[in-house]
């Protein structure tokens, strides 16, 4: 494996990097062949399980704003390693979660702290895997008049949101915004107009996204603000550009009845050059960077790995590699260059290795990468990224219409339903490809599909989606037989 190259003027950043690329190489067995890689099911749950029941350790005291991202981490990482919890830590978790809905709308950080977009993300996401309908049961006690009302006290002129009153905008918060929205039935056009173009002004010229951008007003008075320039704030990075592009594809329902003379549009091409980029060498193990000429750390095996599973909602397969594929084949004179796109652009493998190898900390849990320790927010987006590494999870046009015919509107003769309507399919038409599945180490190392947008099974999105909206999802049905997951 032949280390990244260095020139005669090192600085601290080349030698950070060296000394990775040699911690990373050193924890490649000797014979991988003989012995693959593991994943310790048992060890992680362990370790989810001491945080759950016990409480979290003392370090965690500087999380006290972030109470329901640790219940979401926790309770989704168990999702993903197919387990289930027992009713009594369900009704803990509600419990907990539920003790964070501020009064006037959304969640805090914590019992008695101010609503803020991030956080009442994470108590949804957790509501959707240890919640059910029923007073008491969380879903039910969930305020959405509020919470639509808060959401629309943080909406910015230019459709960005603050993520909290008295606080910056950031397209994370649009992000958790758009989710919540989404899973609750409360996510309407008033809500989200205008929001597109802002996230597509944070495209940055690398091709990924920031974390906002820079508005302009008219000297007039009043001032009105201008559609230019509009500068994208900081590079782009791993963790905004995996939220801007999910919520480009939840908003696409919005988009679609817009003209294309006035539609916002990004660059898919050097979004996905600057995707593909952030996949490390082989002296790196194949894990992801957040940003260009940064260490690989586990986390990005979701932000980024776990964005290609986003492309196909956008047609990138047939319209930009298409593309590509044509020209590789004219430049490289070959018909097999590009037999294999998926695999061209995203080494599953390779990311499965740096998650297996370099990613599961010994005593439990997963991190960033050796030698450092393991936490709940590496944990579950470690394994989310091996999630998103393992299977295909995509938008099938088969589902999307059984999704659409089992529709029953309140009045057949309401037309206004349409874009509820949509938004409901096209977030219940992920479906896992039969066939597909690249897991490395053996079928033990499996783990559960995650929904592309959602970071939650697609059992427990149809599963809250269908409550709030008041539908019944057709059940899946491959090979003459009911489809199920844990």
């Amino acid at each position: 494996m032949r280390p990244t190259p260095v020139d005669a003027f090192p600085t601290a950043t080349s030698a950070s990097q060296a000394e990775t690329e040699k911690v990373l190489i050193d924890h490649i067995p000797g014979d991988p062949t003989k012995t693959p890689p593991t994943l310790q099911k048992n060890a992680h749950m362990q370790f989810l399980i001491r945080n759950i029941v016990q409480g979290f350790p003392a370090r965690y005291t500087s999380q006290d704003a972030s109470q329901p991202w640790l219940m979401y981490w926790t309770l989704q990482a168990f999702s993903v390693l197919q387990v289930g919890l027992d009713p009594g830590n369900k009704r803990k978790a509600i419990d907990t979660i539920m003790a964070c809905q501020h009064p006037d709308g959304g969640f805090g950080g914590g019992p008695k702290q101010a609503p803020h977009l991030l956080p009442t993300y994470a108590a949804v996401c957790a509501l959707a895997v240890v919640g059910k309908p029923g007073e008491g049961d969380g879903w039910d006690d969930i305020d959405r008049k509020k919470m639509y009302k808060f959401f629309l006290s943080l909406k910015q002129p230019d459709g960005s949101f603050l993520v909290a009153h008295h606080s910056e905008v950031d397209v994370r918060g649009i992000y958790c915004l758009l989710v919540t929205a989404t899973l609750l039935d409360i996510i309407t056009p008033e809500l989200v107009e205008g929001t597109a173009a802002f996230i597509a002004s944070c495209q940055t010229y690398e091709g990924g996204f920031s974390s906002a951008s820079q508005p302009y007003y008219s000297p007039s008075s009043p001032p009105t603000l201008l559609e230019s320039p509009r500068p994208p704030l900081g590079e782009a990075h791993g963790g905004y550009t995996f939220c801007s592009l999910a919520s480009w594809v939840m908003l696409q329902p919005f988009l679609a009845s817009t003209s294309s003379l006035t539609r916002p549009q990004i660059n898919k091409k050097s979004l996905l050059r600057w995707l593909v980029q952030m996949q490390g060498s082989q002296a790196e193990l194949g894990g992801f960077k957040g940003r260009t000429n940064k260490l690989v750390d586990g986390c990005y095996s979701w932000w980024v790995g776990g964005s290609f599973g986003l492309l196909e909602s956008l047609g990138i397969n047939h319209a930009v590699l298409g593309a590509a594929s044509s020209e590789k084949h004219t430049q490289a004179g070959t018909e097999s260059a590009w037999d294999d796109v998926d695999d061209s652009l995203l080494n599953r493998k390779a990311l499965q290795e740096y998650i297996l190898y370099a990613g599961q900390h010994p005593a439990g849990g997963l991190r960033d990468k050796p030698p450092k320790s393991a936490d709940s927010y590496h944990t579950l987006y470690c394994l989310a990224g091996l999630s998103s590494a393992q299977h295909r999870v995509f938008p099938s046009p088969i589902r999307r219409k059984e999704v659409l015919d089992a529709w029953r509107a309140p009045n057949s003769s309401d037309t206004s339903d349409e874009v509820r309507k949509r938004v409901f399919a096209e977030a219940l038409s992920y479906t896992e490809e039969e066939g597909t599945e690249t897991i490395v180490g053996g079928a033990s190392n499996r783990v559960n599909a995650t929904h592309p947008v959602f970071n939650l099974t697609v059992t427990h999105t149809e599963a809250i989606m269908s409550h709030f909206y008041g539908q019944v999802v057709p059940p899946r049905v491959f090979k003459g037989a009911t489809a199920t997951q844990s």
